[in-house]
C-alpha cells in the first residue's frame, strides 16, 4: 500500500505539460461559465470582509457575500492543497523548483544566483530573514502593497482577468491582462537587475 501511495505521489508531483493542465483549465472554465460563476481570489478579501460586517462601514461591501462562499472554499482549499504539496507532495528532490535551463540562465543574468536542480520553490530573498533587507524589505512589502493596490484597482487579480475575464472575452481583462505582462517585463529588466546586482 505504501508504494502505491508513493507512485501516486510521484505521478501528481512530476511537472505537468500545457497539453494536460491547459484542457483541464479550460474544462473548469466552462463548468464556472456554465453555472454563472467567475474565477478569481483577490475577490475573496472583499467576500470575507462583507461577512465579517463591513458593509456597515463602507459601501463597497454592501454585496451578497453568500452568492461567493464557493469562491471561499476554493481560497481555502488553496492554502489547505499548499500545506499537503509542500508537505507530503514534495517527491525525492525536496523543496526544489522544476524550471528550464534557459529560466535559471535569465536569472543568472539578472543577478539572481540560482543553479539548475537547486532552485528553492520559494526563493531566498521571499522569507522573514529577507525582512530584515530592504531588498526583501521592498520586494516583499512593496510588491504585496502593489499587488493588492493593484488589484483593487484593476477590478481583479491576474487569475480572475487572465484566467476568467479572458475565457468571457472582456476586454477590460485583455487590458488588465496587458498590463499585468508589461508590468512584470519592466520589473524584471529594469528593477529587479537593481536589487540583484551582479
Amino acid at each position: 500500500m505504501l508504494d502505491l501511495l508513493i507512485q501516486v505521489r510521484d505521478f501528481i508531483s512530476q511537472p505537468w505539460p500545457w497539453y494536460v493542465a491547459g484542457p483541464l483549465l479550460a474544462l473548469l472554465m466552462f463548468i464556472l461559465l456554465y453555472f454563472g460563476h467567475e474565477f478569481g481570489i483577490s475577490d475573496n478579501f472583499r467576500l470575507m470582509c462583507a461577512a465579517d460586517g463591513a458593509d456597515k462601514m463602507n459601501d463597497f461591501f454592501k454585496i451578497n457575500w453568500q452568492a461567493g462562499e464557493w469562491n471561499l472554499l476554493v481560497a481555502l482549499g488553496a492554502v489547505f492543497g499548499g500545506y499537503v504539496v509542500s508537505h507530503y507532495f514534495l517527491g525525492d528532490q525536496g523543496n526544489i523548483a522544476h524550471i528550464s535551463d534557459a529560466t535559471v540562465a535569465s536569472l543568472q543574468e539578472i543577478g539572481v544566483k540560482v543553479e539548475q536542480g537547486k532552485v528553492p520553490m520559494v526563493p531566498d530573498f521571499v522569507g522573514w530573514d529577507a525582512l530584515l533587507t530592504w531588498q526583501g524589505w521592498l520586494m516583499l512589502a512593496g510588491g504585496g502593497l502593489f499587488v493588492g493596490f493593484g488589484a483593487r484597482y484593476a477590478g481583479g487579480c491576474t487569475s480572475g482577468h487572465a484566467i476568467s475575464g479572458l475565457s468571457a472575452l472582456q476586454l477590460p481583462s485583455l487590458i488588465a491582462v496587458v498590463g499585468f505582462f508589461a508590468g512584470g517585463l519592466l520589473v524584471t529588466y529594469f528593477v529587479l537587475p537593481l536589487l540583484f546586482p551582479l
